[in-house]
């Protein structure tokens, strides 16, 4: 058993706490514990990288997905293996540094574009095969006009706002607090003629088709991440990524049941009775036939293994499942009701004796019992 923190315990919220929730509970424990709020404490330093752990796990959606299945040992190859030392927490979470306590990148260093998010409509078959689909996404790249410089001229200037620190400083108490510089949003740099263009930004928006393979047995709510196609960095920093949430659409013939192939189908009361062979269609738009028991109910389920979803995680395919409805057969020619009839009077028959034969039975276990009295 892992001897390792619940991390919604180390951050202190619930499980169900969105990403804004666990942002803000661990930004409060970094300034609690920060080191130099804290110089020498061995404990609030141990509690200042736990809490950095639990918040690089939790603020990672397939992470965390694989921490509330499964806890620590769900995490797998993916697990974190731990800071070894403050510069890497601060790297890792400069963002979230910068606004606290100044430890923003300098200026002029690459910065990592923000992650984008769509959604994508599949149909059922699709789901069930696997697809590739053409994203639309609308994006910021960068200004063509002025290379990202902001400046028609391509020629910027230091920021008069913060001197080219890319932050102004305010002090509270004993903590000095960073906050990003409004007029050059950071960058230290400010343009003396902004490009028309993109008004100063150095970023337009675009929008750019992206292809994306949707694997087979994906399900509503899943969500696929595409490497390096969000927005476009600063200062060269990489692309973010873009994640992709799967909406399923409705299918007229069938549903699904975890990774089962649900179909539901009328039979007549012939095949329900006799049993045989019975047609059904297949999600991948072919035909199979399965076998109808004689005697079938209203209800009887008949599964073909292997003919359902393919398991993301295993790719072991659910059942087909096919349910029978029994119809009741109408607009009766004579001659069906004649034999309808027929058979009727055959089955009462039938039950006239199953009851002659059950009070014959009694009454003779009734007269042994009296003879061995």
């Amino acid at each position: 058993m892992s001897s390792k923190p619940d991390y919604y315990v180390v951050l202190g919220v619930e499980r169900g706490s969105d990403e804004t929730v666990i942002k803000k509970a661990y930004r409060s424990l970094a300034l609690k514990y920060h080191p130099d709020r804290n110089p020498g404490d061995v404990e609030a330093e141990e509690r200042f990288k736990e809490a950095a752990e639990a918040y690089e796990v939790l603020s990672n959606p397939q992470k965390r997905q694989l921490y509330d299945q499964y806890g620590h040992e769900g995490l797998g190859g993916q697990s974190f293996g731990g800071f070894n030392n403050f510069g890497d927490i601060f790297s890792a979470f400069g963002d979230i540094f910068g606004d606290i306590f100044g430890q923003s990148k300098p200026r002029g260093g690459p910065k990592r574009g923000r992650d984008l998010g769509v959604e994508q409509v599949v149909d059922f078959r699709e789901a069930y095969n696997g697809c590739e689909k053409l994203v639309k996404v609308p994006r910021m790249e960068k200004c063509e006009d002025c290379a990202g410089t902001g400046s028609k001229s391509k020629i910027v200037q230091v920021c008069p706002k913060c001197h080219g620190e890319g932050q102004v400083m305010t002090s509270m108490s004993f903590i000095r607090m960073a906050s990003v510089c409004p007029q050059c949003r950071g960058t230290g740099e400010f343009p003396s003629d902004p490009c028309p263009s993109c008004r100063g930004a150095g970023k337009v928006t675009r929008h750019k088709e992206i292809s994306v393979r949707i694997p087979a047995g994906v399900d509503t709510g899943a969500r696929l991440r595409v490497r390096g196609e969000g927005e476009a960095g600063d200062q060269g920093g990489p692309r973010g990524d873009l994640y992709v949430d799967i909406a399923v659409r409705h299918s007229d013939l069938f549903s699904r049941e975890r990774n089962h192939v649900v179909y539901e189908t009328k039979i007549d009361v012939v095949l329900a009775a006799l049993g045989g062979d019975l047609e059904v269609p297949t999600v991948d738009g072919g035909t199979r036939d399965v076998s109808v028991p004689a005697g079938a109910q209203n209800g009887k389920l008949l599964r073909v293994p292997g003919l359902g979803f393919p398991s993301l995680s295993t790719g072991a395919r659910g059942d087909f499942i096919v349910v029978l409805a029994v119809a009741t057969p109408v607009n009766l020619t004579d001659r069906q009701r004649e034999l309808l009839e027929e058979f009727g009077a055959i089955e009462n028959e039938k039950k006239s004796e199953n009851t002659l034969d059950r009070w014959a039975r009694k009454l003779t276990s009734k007269v042994k019992k009296v003879l061995q009295s």
